[in-house]
């Protein structure tokens, strides 16, 4: 792999480092369920990518999804939790003015992690869906944790009147799909369009305000 992004610096960097053996399994790994997805890559593939007999990565990993959680795991619960905890917290702590000020500055911050960081959450995004053990452990280390803010900061637009009143829970969940929407989309679905990312960012939020904003 060429270019290493911020996360896969940091799993290849863990406290009981890799062989090299390793490190040439989980990259190639990564950029194999990355490029066809967890289903579609076979360990052989994985092997023949890392320059190592198929056997070897039986001895570091008794199956495929072995070496899936390998990856996502500690990734997940020690690298991206984290950095993303720590990097939305930059837009749910700021103090701003409205809720569409605060959705912009949300859709720019998740756009910016997604550049730095592609490879691996595209996996997480693939994988999430399929595997139960994956699917919990985005719940317990991230998603409880950014929506209970997320929740916090929506209950104070709907005291400045900015926001109709709805149940916020339900005002995040359409905030949210609708920003995943358009990320998903841009950098997953359709990264080789030719974006104007500022004029999609402003319909986004627009939409968003149009279906919950109080007039």
């Amino acid at each position: 792999m060429s270019e290493q992004n911020d996360i896969l610096k940091q799993l290849l960097d863990q406290e009981e480092p890799l062989t090299e053996k390793q490190q040439k399994i989980v990259e190639a790994a990564i950029e194999m369920f990355a490029e066809k997805g967890y289903a579609s890559t076979s360990t052989s593939q994985i092997a023949k990518k890392a320059g190592v007999a198929e056997g070897t990565i039986f001895r570091h990993y008794k199956t495929k999804k072995d070496l899936l959680l390998s990856i996502v795991s500690p990734t997940m619960a020690k690298l991206i939790a984290p950095f993303v905890i720590r990097d939305i917290n930059k837009v749910l702590d700021a103090k701003y003015e409205r809720y569409e000020d605060f959705l912009k500055a949300m859709i720019i911050n998740r756009q910016e992690f997604l550049k730095d960081n592609m490879t691996v959450f595209k996996i997480l995004i693939q994988e999430i869906p399929f595997h139960s053990e994956l699917k919990e452990q985005f719940k317990e280390h991230i998603g409880q944790k950014i929506v209970e803010k997320f929740t916090t900061l929506v209950d104070h637009y709907k005291e400045k009147g900015q926001v109709i009143d709805l149940p916020s829970i339900a005002v995040v969940r359409f905030s949210a799909s609708s920003i995943f929407g358009l990320l998903f989309v841009r950098y997953i679905i359709l990264p080789e369009e030719e974006w104007n990312d500022e004029k999609e960012i402003d319909m986004t939020v627009q939409m968003i305000m149009h279906g919950i904003g109080k007039e």
